[in-house]
């Protein structure tokens, strides 16, 4: 049965009927866009959302809604920027800790150690006689309690095949503190998780809270167990509120991709596995980005994947085969090198796939020029920066950089400058999922709420226009889904965002709240309508 949506304004995103009135739609797909009144009469049902206005769905370029569903059972750390608030929180945990159940803590932000190595003793009596494991924010380190480090069998240093680490003292007696996947899945591998009849329920609300904030799809970093069976058994009762694709991983200990690649065509009605996610280096704050020059404690001189030829000869494989593949690449040095792998593969063997760069925190002027040449779209997650960063530069990403490269750092407006493709996401649960939050920062380059915070590099400031694009055309465009989605357009997919005013020219201040009045994926609402 055909559908009329009509609104004051469509925002189409399409340059050649870029506004309308209305929408005319068929099983899940847009039949005709235009004037409302003269696509009427091929309606059987219309439905008005008068003076709202209607943007193509809205999709994050990065999350991690299954991984991030598990790793927010816990106690939320985010909001403790000091020692005493954190360790005041982890103690209210292990008081409501039943007997041998984990203590588990996320967001944990690494300002609060004030320039010095995490610890396990530097948390606190909380950690002591438990099992515990505390997340960093940048979920690429943890802080983990003595008993767990036993459980595990952990009593020393292990040499991993990427740049992984467990951190240890003088003596060599670890201190808690687990650098990178390798070392942080010892303690995976032990750590009790919930089954699936806990989880389901869990990411089906993760989603509709997705949906409600206005996303219709989601680009998922992963396809880590339990994904699989999650988003089987969530379709198989129904289905998902918005659409997701997801990117198995390949990591250095990984004998090879074969595993992801019969995976690829993977599928559900609103799912599907669209291609691969490599790690090249890991986090600023962590010491493991690989850049030019080392941090000022040092660090940052290598890649995760220490056989680096073999990371391009994966890469390789990975493109000949025209798998999309998305690379997890922070440091300035990083980036240059896949850029220039993801390069020379166009030129040898044509553009088979649709590569892309996530995060992309810090790069000089040559390498943002490079992101004109599209042969890896720039996809970056804002509030990484408004976040986390202060204006003078007091946070640990900052202190750990350098002044410099502080200056190089989240280069949204440049990207899109030099003709990069530029999409946009949360990096969820590192940073919240709400777009309207993001586009709004993306326009403030400070949080939307903190009127009177400094903008960090105004310069860089995205317009309201390219904050949209990163959510609807530039995420379409960096996983190859531009000829049916990231446009409101005739024979495109038929999602759709309806906010309360327009995001185009909303104040940003006002933008992070604006009301979602509907979202619509394939056709049919799944958030107001």
């Amino acid at each position: 049965m055909s559908t009329l949506y009509t609104a004051r304004r469509i925002h189409t995103m399409d340059p050649g009927v870029p506004q309308a009135t209305g929408v005319l739609v068929d099983d899940g797909r847009i039949l005709a866009v235009g004037d409302a009144a003269d696509l009427r009469a091929g309606a059987a049902r219309v439905v008005d959302f008068g003076d709202a206005v209607l943007t193509p769905g809205l999709v994050d370029g990065h999350a991690h809604p299954v991984s991030g569903t598990i790793r927010t059972i816990g106690v939320d750390l985010s909001d403790a920027l000091d020692l005493d608030a954190v360790r005041a929180a982890l103690a209210a945990a292990r008081a409501d800790l039943a007997p041998g159940r984990w203590l588990l803590g996320w967001g944990l932000n690494p300002v609060v150690f004030g320039g010095a190595a995490p610890t396990a003793a530097a948390l606190g009596p909380a950690l002591e006689g438990v099992p515990a494991l505390v997340d960093l924010y940048d979920a690429h380190s943890a802080v983990v309690s003595p008993e767990a480090l036993r459980i595990a069998g952990i009593d020393g240093p292990r040499a991993f095949a990427s740049s992984a680490e467990i951190v240890c003292d003088a003596d060599g007696v670890p201190t808690g503190y687990l650098l990178e996947a390798e070392a942080l899945q010892i303690i995976d591998e032990v750590l009790p998780e919930p089954g699936a009849d806990e989880l389901v329920p869990l990411l089906e609300r993760t989603l509709r809270d997705m949906a409600a904030a206005g996303l219709t799809g989601l680009h998922a970093m992963d396809f880590l167990d339990p994904a699989h069976e999650l988003v089987t058994r969530l379709e198989a009762a129904g289905e998902l509120p918005l659409r997701i694709g997801f990117n198995p991983w390949v990591m250095p200990d990984d004998p090879g991709p074969e595993t992801v690649l019969a995976r690829q065509g993977l599928k559900g009605r609103r799912w599907r596995v669209e291609g691969v996610k490599l790690f090249v280096d890991g986090t600023i704050d962590g010491g493991t980005a690989w850049l030019e020059r080392p941090d000022v404690h040092g660090q940052g001189l290598e890649p995760l994947w220490r056989d680096f030829d073999r990371f391009r000869e994966t890469v390789t494989t990975l493109h000949r085969a025209g798998v999309n593949v998305a690379v997890h690449a922070i440091g300035d040095r990083a980036v240059r090198e896949v850029l220039t792998i993801f390069g020379d593969l166009r030129d040898r063997f044509g553009p088979l796939a649709r590569h892309r760069i996530e995060h992309v925190e810090t790069v000089p002027d040559e390498v943002v020029r490079a992101f004109g040449d599209r042969a890896a779209a720039a996809s970056m997650q804002p509030l990484h920066c408004t976040c986390f960063n202060n204006p003078d530069r007091s946070d640990s990403w900052s202190r750990r950089l350098g002044d410099g490269r502080v200056d190089d750092g989240f280069r949204w407006s440049d990207v899109r400058a030099a003709g990069g493709v530029l999409a946009l996401g949360s990096d969820w649960p590192i940073a919240p999922f709400d777009p309207r939050w993001t586009m709004a920062d993306a326009r403030l380059r400070r949080r939307f709420d903190r009127p009177d915070a400094e903008p960090m590099q105004k310069e860089q400031a995205l317009t309201a226009l390219q904050a949209l694009e990163g959510y609807t055309t530039h995420a379409a465009l960096a996983a190859g889904e531009e000829d049916h989605r990231g446009r409101v357009a005739a024979g495109h997919d038929a999602d759709f965002t309806v906010f309360a005013g327009d995001p185009l020219t909303t104040a940003p201040e006002e933008l992070g709240t604006l009301p979602v009045v509907a979202t619509v994926v394939a056709g049919t609402p799944v958030h107001g309508g």
